[in-house]
Order: C-alpha cells, then structure tokens, then sequence
C-alpha cells in the first residue's frame, strides 16, 4: 500500500504542476511546524523532495515530535485510498494556504502514553509515515539521551488509524534516514525495526515492535547490534511484556512473537491498559 499510495502521489502531484506551473504555496515557517528536506523543491513540506506545494493539492507537514497533523480533506470519514493522500493544508489557486477544518489547529498533542528509552549511547531516527498522505517514512524525531515522547493517535484521529515509525540505525541523523530511501542502504523504508501504536476507544494503547520485512528480504546478512523492548512502569498495567527483538549474537528472535503474512516478518504487541504509559527501550546486542 505504501509505494502505491507513493507513487500515485507522484502522478496526481505531476498532473496539477503542469495546470498550475507558475503558482506555488510556500512552506508557512511562522506557525511551528517541522520543516523536511528544506533544500528541495519541497522546500519543507513532508513531501518528497522534488514535489512543490502547487494549487489544487492537499500539501502535508510534520508536526513537532509528540504531536499529529491535524488537517486533512473535510470530505473523508473513512481510510480509503486515493483520499488517503489528502492531509495536511490545501493549497488555492492564488498561491494561499487554508485549513480544511476551520476549526482546528495545525498539530494536536497525542495522548502521551509512548515513549523512547536510548540506552545505545548513540541518537536513533524514529520516522514516523505521513498519514493521512503519502505513507512515506518522513517526519522525523531524534532519540537522544533523555526520554522522547511518540505521537500516538486517539480514536478519534483521522479514520482511526494508527502512527507507524521505521526505527533505523543508531547515530544516522534524521536529516539522513527520514527519507524515503533505496535498497543500497539500510535506512528509511530500509530501517531494521518499525514500530506502531494507537489508543481505542476504552483508554487501551496497542503497541507494536518487528522486524521490518523490506530490511530482511534486502539485508538478510547484514548483523544489527542493537534491540527493542517494551517495558512498563507497573507491569501490572500492560498485557503482553516480554515483548523484545534481540538478534543477540546474529540470532534473530523476537520474544512472544507472531508471524505476519508479509514476509514472515516477526512482531510483537503490548497492550497498555487504561491510559497507562509503556515505554520502548533501545539497548545495546
């Protein structure tokens, strides 16, 4: 889903260029928003980096770490593509930007119950997707030596869906690994480890740690010096600890794992009951 819904991006953002070649929607740097790839033609918008913000086109942004865009097509309810493309603020034909929820801020705070731990000694790139957009891996949030809130969304954020967040390798920066990559370096869609988490209705966060699948069918010899694991405070708060991925000594192994049916990729899940807050530790193989 996520090439396709990237490439389709890239078609649709082609065919409003060319209607529009000479109007642009510049970047807002005045409102707190996370600037991407500033030196491209994106000229900060979670876009790719040659993409231009141009009329006609819902144009996304990244939101400082812990919080969420907050404005996508008031006409979608549901997650369905291509609409699922359509976040973040609509560019007019004069060149001005408004918010498709009047209403509404730009970035809203996540329910704060995830967090990251770095035990590596090194900052590691947690990069989370655009979405509602194109689903690439670009809005980035470095995880240095003090704990680091992660955006997790409520029910009620768009459609329901849920933040994924491609962990990558520790000391590449994320100007560097939140980018939508290729297969000659193990970084962005590339990155060893994803990782994602929501909130229901009832106060229960769900949060997932795997192996990301295009990293094992790419780099299947490639040895990764360092894990993930899911630790709560009050243990008596979550269901499912124990959940780890630890390639110690080459071995790959995920504790109380399941296998998805995409690449036999292993994963694992712990369940935060009643706004309680878990914590995903990055330690040392």
């Amino acid at each position: 889903m996520k090439l396709i819904s990237y490439f389709a991006y890239q078609l649709n953002f082609i065919i409003l260029a060319c209607a529009s070649p000479f109007i642009k929607c510049s970047f807002p740097d005045d409102l707190n928003l996370i600037k991407v790839a500033a030196n491209g033609a994106n000229a900060g918008w979670a876009m790719s980096p040659d993409q231009i913000c141009v009329p006609g086109m819902h144009c996304l942004y990244a939101c400082p770490p812990g919080q969420l865009m907050n404005q996508w097509d008031a006409s979608v309810s549901t997650y369905s593509f291509p609409s699922s493309l359509n976040g973040g603020l609509k560019c007019e034909t004069d060149g001005s930007l408004t918010k498709p929820f009047k209403d509404k801020s730009l970035c809203v705070d996540g329910k704060g119950t995830v967090s990251v731990i770095n035990k590596v000694g090194k900052d590691v790139a947690f990069c989370q997707t655009v979405l509602p957009g194109n689903e690439a891996m670009l809005i980035p949030t470095n995880c240095g030596r003090n704990e680091q809130e992660l955006a997790v969304p409520g029910p009620e954020y768009y459609a329901g869906t849920s933040a994924h967040y491609y962990v990558n390798f520790p000391g590449i920066a994320t100007k560097d690994a939140c980018v939508w990559g290729s297969k000659d370096n193990a970084l962005g869609n590339w990155a060893p480890y994803i990782a994602g988490m929501n909130m229901d209705q009832s106060g229960n966060t769900f949060v997932t740690i795997g192996f990301n699948p295009n990293y094992l069918d790419q780099f299947p010899n490639k040895k990764i010096d360092f894990g993930l694991k899911i630790t709560c405070d009050n243990p008596e708060d979550c269901v499912g600890l124990g959940c780890e991925i630890n390639p110690e000594s080459g071995q790959i192994r995920v504790e109380r794992s399941f296998n998805t049916n995409l690449n036999s990729a292993a994963f694992c899940v712990v369940t935060a009951k009643n706004h309680a807050k878990a914590k995903i530790e990055v330690f040392k193989v």
